[in-house]
């Protein structure tokens, strides 16, 4: 992998980590029809991919981080709940997921699942005339479907948006905890990762001004998707990713069984 593949693995990575149209299957996409099959490279890029975005949401939302360590903890702990089935569904099915999900050919019925997913989020976000306030029913909710969303072309942020707009929670409180969900998840990612790659024995084969390169462009990416995605939650405003992941659906039907 050169720099500039780097760069637009890493473009595409901050970009769909927090936009509602799956990053794991968007860099699954990407790499197969970039003919790359170096899998040591691919272990360090998720490390500095992650950082990269992992920085990205820090610094967006320091205050509402910080907030999670002030007395009575109930968003902490909300927070630490809401984590758990993405932790068991990512351990319990992790061979599976490589085993059958590593390569492009299913991810069009997921990227279709996940355009369903945002459309009714929209539907029923706007026919919810009495948001509530985040609590127990929409952190349950949110962190099931954050399971469900370990699944290569299920978005992570698209199906947490979808569990907490099902149960009534306002489109605000929802954007925010989505996005700070996405925290534990990540540094999960980067420790496997690490871990995988320590065991890989890769650290001497890698490019590193390429991961650098690819570490930057995800930041940069990710810095803007979550800027724009508070925005869009906020207002319940879906449908062109639904009508996207669509098309992409149908595209990649047809290139895989067609």
């Amino acid at each position: 992998m050169v720099w500039w593949q780097a760069m637009i693995l890493g473009l595409v990575q901050g970009l769909t980590e927090f936009l509602p149209v799956s990053s794991s299957g968007h860099l699954i996409l990407v790499r197969e029809f970039m003919g790359l099959n170096d899998g040591s490279s691919f272990l360090l890029f998720d490390v500095v991919a992650h950082v990269g975005t992992l920085v990205a949401v820090v610094i967006v939302l320091y205050k509402d981080i910080l907030g999670l360590f002030k007395k009575p903890y109930k968003n902490l702990v909300m927070l630490i709940v809401a984590t758990i089935p993405a932790v068991i569904v990512g351990f319990a099915c992790k061979d599976f997921i490589e085993e059958y999900f590593s390569t492009a050919k299913y991810l069009c019925f997921f990227f279709a699942l996940t355009a369903v997913l945002m459309l009714v989020s929209e539907i029923v976000a706007r026919c919810n005339r009495n948001p509530k306030e985040l609590g127990w029913g929409g952190a349950v909710a949110m962190g099931l479907m954050q399971g469900v969303g370990v699944f290569p072309g299920v978005s992570r942020s698209g199906s947490t948006i979808f569990g907490g707009t099902v149960v009534g929670t306002d489109s605000k409180k929802i954007a925010s905890f989505s996005f700070l969900m996405s925290l534990p998840v990540i540094c999960g990612s980067l420790l496997l990762s690490v871990i995988d790659v320590a065991q890989a024995g890769a650290l001497s084969q890698i490019d590193w001004f390429s991961m650098a390169v690819g570490a930057l462009s995800a930041f940069a990416s990710g810095y803007v998707a979550v800027r724009v995605m508070l925005k869009l939650i906020a207002k319940a405003n879906y449908k062109w990713f639904s009508l996207y992941l669509i098309i992409v659906a149908i595209l990649t039907f047809s290139f895989y069984f067609i």
